[in-house]
């Protein structure tokens, strides 16, 4: 069996005419799926209003307890109920979870090193619940996980949603052929930033650590592109990025191990 689990930026979230659209094309969407979001930008503008600081490290929020509040709220609240709802009147059955809901993604709180990250937790592929996964896709349920993660001593963490994707997609490459996308506001990943059509088609580890190196991929993308390639040491057979409303079509960044094409 596959199984699919695409990741939605954002931008698209934030949207009210993007989000529609894609959702649309998510229901059609053939196969066993999962969708993860976060919902970064209401986050800030809420923060904002309520005078709590943002900050950020290489595309990576840093939560304080407060941050983790408002964050909590956007993400399993509003925008997870929202997608759901959304979907349910698309005729897409889905449940919407946290990972604390059904003890679905524990998590370890980041310890601090040189960076404190605050409350943010950390998510080991072989304490996912996949059992949770496979018995909702057997009730033709479709997950829309949140990243909001916790540590089973009854304390809420904030997961980067970009690496829920992978981990959940690494946890179930044992069992099914996994698709990991991930899906945002450009059609890949852009060899010039200014120009929307330059997407690299096909990005292997060797040429990602030079576009690192020479700037060309920065802030949020990296821990997108970190995680895709531990997904993929990991087992995990695919990996894209793309454009939320190419979702069904071949415009994307194609993310592959093979030293043959280096």
């Amino acid at each position: 069996m596959e199984i699919t689990i695409i990741k939605i930026g954002g931008n698209i979230i934030d949207d009210p005419q993007a989000l529609p659209h894609f959702l649309d094309l998510f229901t059609h969407y053939p196969g066993n799926k999962i969708l993860v979001h976060g919902g970064g930008g209401m986050a800030t503008q809420m923060a904002k209003q309520l005078g709590v600081p943002t900050q950020m490290h290489h595309g990576r929020r840093i939560t304080s307890p407060e941050m983790l509040k408002i964050a909590a709220m956007v993400y399993a609240g509003w925008f997870n109920k929202l997608i759901v709802a959304g979907l349910q009147q698309r005729g897409c059955q889905a449940i919407g979870l946290s990972g604390a809901d059904a003890n679905l993604i524990p998590a370890k709180k980041r310890p601090v090193t040189d960076i404190d990250y605050g409350e943010v937790g950390d998510i080991f592929p072989d304490e996912i619940n996949t059992g949770i996964i496979s018995m909702l896709m057997f009730k033709d349920l479709v997950p829309v996980v949140c990243s909001i993660t916790h540590d089973q001593k009854g304390h809420l963490l904030n997961t980067n949603a970009d690496t829920i994707a992978s981990t959940l997609a690494v946890a179930l490459a044992p069992f099914y052929h996994t698709r990991l996308v991930y899906c945002f506001e450009q059609k890949g990943v852009l060899s010039d930033p200014q120009q929307p059509d330059s997407v690299i088609p096909l990005i292997t580890r060797k040429s990602y650590l030079k576009l690192k190196e020479d700037g060309v991929v920065s802030g949020g993308m990296i821990p997108k592109l970190d995680n895709a390639y531990r997904a993929l040491e990991q087992g995990v057979k695919e990996v894209y990025i793309k454009h939320a409303f190419h979702l069904a079509d071949k415009v994307e960044s194609l993310l592959i191990m093979g030293m043959e094409h280096e």
